[in-house]
């Protein structure tokens, strides 16, 4: 147990950015194209938080050019260079999968303050 602890920890992020369910995110992430890097900034809004340690992943929602776009960022990864928060949404559940089926104001949430 203690080893496993200590593998998890040495991968482990110091401070690891707090993104609640319904908050609207920018991710940052390290792309590799060949021999060069870049970083490219996913914004959207975060519909489910999972696991929990190192294990630990956001899922975060946008609509893109008409269609629905979501992505699985683990927090702890070395690729995730930073997450800020843009705005805070007001939600009353741990997941929201309901706003894939939804469009428009309708996807929309209010801003808790």
């Amino acid at each position: 147990m203690d080893l496993m602890k200590a593998f998890n920890d040495q991968f482990k992020k110091d401070e690891v950015p707090t993104a609640d369910i319904g908050d609207t995110v920018r991710v940052h992430i390290l792309v590799k194209e060949g021999n060069r890097e870049r970083i490219q900034v996913f914004e959207g809004t975060v519909i489910a938080k999972k696991h929990g340690g190192i294990g630990e992943t956001i899922t975060v929602r946008r609509v893109s050019y008409g269609v629905g776009v979501e992505k699985v960022f683990p927090l702890h990864a070395p690729t995730v260079n930073k997450i800020e928060v843009v705005r805070h949404g007001k939600v009353r559940r741990a997941k929201l999968y309901y706003l894939r089926g939804r469009v428009g104001k309708a996807a929309k949430l209010k801003e808790s303050l």
